[in-house]
């Protein structure tokens, strides 16, 4: 087992990562995120496994061995494998490294499924490229209609159907996104039983337990909300400070509300991404788009922060004689995975309970479990307890805990 991992491990490590930061850029539908697609197809068929590519990138690989029930609703795993911009190894590549590896080893194990087991790659789970996270699971389950993902662009202005048709995907065919296998259709989820995503732990809570793997028992709602200010260009040596309409003083002031408002109410709210025009040093700016990513531990709660720091901003665009607009991109609902499988897998193993921890991350393992498919999450420890970096981390003897857990966790739900 050991020996499987490292060597895909290794396989996966030069791909699309940064000679000058050591940080991942692995885009969906541009070379290395293609790549890594190519590179899934290739162990699927080295071990097999029957291959569903559809037309927005999602692929999944069935182990459908002689005497598995066709009848009965299959158990499906794996994770995703696009990355942040700059981002790490391990949040998404380490799901669907450890799904194969604990394929392996039930084949190993001798173990005759009642049920087939898959491995899924979903595609753009990070949203770095169009902005919206889990494109390629919101679409599959329904959560999102193919009219509005039509209208999605990237920074450039791609559009998502020409990104799509540059790597020879067509999108769902037809109107209603119908269910198929092909380069023309979308994942059909409908036969999946029960979904089952490891990943990399986004933060320090299993460090500071002791323990290296946990099972998740839910996700915080999140949301990203575009921040539109809009003022005066003006020069800025000639221009006095008060006779200024100045855009930047107004995001600044509501980047600041944020991060106290998150703090009064242990939630949290950055703004990671920033426009600005005309981009001129010497140049009052004319407007300052800014997008902030904000989560908390209830849906209430999420809709409380958002409303403070929009006050707190247009109350300070008043001020400074400029205008706020926001926009909630999108919003994601909190999700309670099903209770009794995470305890049921937490237990299940010689070493003592692992420990059933909340996420703050969203996941794809969210959007399956809000489409009603009962669905669970294994998460490995991360020394350095930091994600969406290249310090991003996971010990190789934690994987292969990972690894064992995930297929103790699938043997059990395929019997």
């Amino acid at each position: 087992m050991g020996d499987d991992f490292e060597r895909m491990w290794a396989d996966l490590a030069p791909i699309g990562r940064s000679a000058t930061s050591g940080g991942y850029y692995r885009q969906p539908f541009l070379g290395a995120e293609t790549e890594l697609r190519a590179w899934f197809v290739e162990q699927a068929h080295a071990r097999d496994l029957e291959v569903e590519t559809d037309g927005v990138g999602n692929v999944v690989a069935w182990w459908n061995p002689v005497g598995v029930d066709g009848e009965a609703p299959g158990v499906l795993t794996g994770s995703h494998l696009d990355s942040v911009l700059d981002g790490g190894a391990y949040d998404g590549p380490l799901g669907v490294v450890s799904a194969f590896a604990a394929l392996d080893l039930l084949r190993s194990r001798g173990v005759a499924p009642q049920r087939r087991i898959g491995v899924s790659v979903f595609a753009e789970e990070e949203g770095s490229r169009f902005g919206l996270a889990c494109l390629g699971s919101r679409l599959a389950s329904g959560a999102l209609s193919w009219a509005a993902a039509q209208e999605l662009r990237d920074r450039d202005g791609v559009f998502l159907t020409d990104a799509l048709a540059s790597v020879g995907l067509a999108g769902p065919a037809g109107p209603a996104g119908l269910a198929g296998t092909d380069a023309g259709s979308v994942l059909d989820l409908s036969g999946v039983g029960t979904f089952v995503e490891l990943h990399v732990e986004q933060g320090r809570d299993l460090v500071e337990r002791g323990a290296a793997i946990g099972v998740a028992s839910g996700i915080w709602p999140h949301g990203r909300y575009r921040f539109d200010f809009a003022g005066e260009a003006n020069h800025a040596g000639t221009t006095r400070m008060e006779d200024r309409a100045d855009p930047m003083l107004t995001y600044a002031m509501t980047a600041l509300a944020a991060n106290k408002q998150a703090r009064l109410s242990a939630a949290r709210a950055t703004f990671g991404r920033i426009e600005v025009a005309p981009n001129g040093t010497n140049a009052v700016p004319s407007r300052v788009t800014a997008w902030m990513d904000a989560r908390c531990a209830s849906d209430g709660e999420l809709s409380d922060l958002v409303a403070a720091v929009t006050r707190q901003g247009t109350e300070r665009a008043g001020r400074d004689g400029t205008s706020l607009a926001v926009t909630a991109e999108s919003v994601s609902a909190s999700v309670a995975f099903d209770a009794a499988l995470a305890v049921a897998i937490a237990a299940d193993h010689a070493a003592g309970d692992w420990p059933v921890i909340p996420t703050q991350a969203g996941h794809d393992a969210g959007i399956l479990s809000a489409a009603g498919i009962p669905t669970a999450m294994l998460f490995v420890r991360n020394p350095t307890g930091i994600s969406h970096s290249p310090a991003e981390s996971a010990t190789v003897p934690d994987c292969l805990v990972g690894v064992s857990a995930l297929a103790d966790t699938l043997e059990r739900l395929a019997r």
